[in-house]
């Protein structure tokens, strides 16, 4: 491992930070979703070429030229359906653990669909994920090896770029280019080729989501507004304007750089990574100057 794939934590490699040589811009990235790791204690219904469909593949990849533009990125090396940092750590069903007693559970209209912090469904269709009752020590241990150590090392790393001024951080997931069965938006309703997200305006400062849209419009993407999604746990938990931390999502369409059923890079990804370094570098550029 080079000096740059730093930070592997005590929770045995589950993240990491690619931090670059110099920080051009008080700007923050993370990946959440694209990892692949399923360790010993995951034990699916279901075969990988289903459950896997819930990963944000690429997606550290995609924005991978962000260390050399001058900007850290974060990653999950665990899998999402395996447990999910961009769910409240509580956003649980109690009927998936062989004992909720005592727990203070709040599941979310995510959770009944399958997919609150640790999944329960398997997308497109929803088909049941879990072999049996999920362990409570297994849910517990899931936050303690994954979830929390993700959202410190975000804390940590919002607070030293930020420096003594503002700091912008750029949440990356990826979208089916159509809705299933497990989305909010009406199934087969179509997607844009990204959409940026920030709460309806309560986790960035509107010059934020003015500076992506720009950038994206300026390479001919189609972008949609907090439509269909309007940014989760991760936003909520971090983004604070008033207190100069700007936190925006986005996803990208995967029919922009992979094949959404067999899973495989299209030959379309490499200009579709090329155009996301350009708008890394002219969203670290506004960074810079805000």
């Amino acid at each position: 491992m080079t000096s740059n794939e730093a930070e592997n934590t005590a929770a045995e490699a589950m993240i990491s930070v690619l931090r670059p040589g110099r920080l051009a811009a008080p700007l923050v990235l993370d990946s959440p979703h694209s990892g692949t790791l399923y360790p010993a204690d995951f034990d699916p219904a279901q075969p990988p070429e289903r459950y896997r469909r819930a990963e944000d593949m690429y997606v550290d990849e995609l924005f991978g030229d962000a260390p050399a533009l001058g900007l850290p990125l974060l990653k999950a090396h665990f899998g999402r359906i395996y447990c999910d940092v961009n769910r409240a750590f509580d956003d649980l069903d109690p009927s998936v653990l062989d004992d909720a007693s005592g727990l203070a559970l709040a599941p979310s209209a995510k959770a009944r669909l399958g997919k609150g912090v640790v999944w329960t469904a398997t997308p497109p269709d929803g088909a049941p994920l879990l072999a049996r009752a999920l362990p409570r020590a297994a849910y517990e241990a899931r936050l303690a090896r994954c979830w929390h150590p993700y959202h410190e090392a975000l804390a940590r790393l919002l607070n030293e770029t930020r420096g003594s001024g503002q700091v912008f951080h750029l949440d990356l997931h990826s979208m089916q280019p159509v809705a299933n069965a497990m989305h909010e938006d009406a199934t087969d309703s179509p997607r844009p080729d990204i959409v940026l997200s920030d709460r309806e305006g309560t986790s960035a400062a509107a010059g934020f989501l003015d500076a992506a849209l720009a950038a994206l419009d300026g390479l001919g993407f189609s972008v949609a507004i907090n439509d269909p999604f309007k940014g989760a746990e991760i936003l909520r938990r971090h983004g604070n304007p008033a207190a100069g931390v700007h936190c925006l999502q986005i996803e990208v369409n995967r029919a922009l750089y992979m094949d959404v059923e067999a899973y495989g890079k299209t030959a379309q990804f490499g200009d579709t990574r090329r155009h996301m370094a350009v708008f890394l570098a002219r969203l670290r550029d506004w960074c810079a100057g805000a």
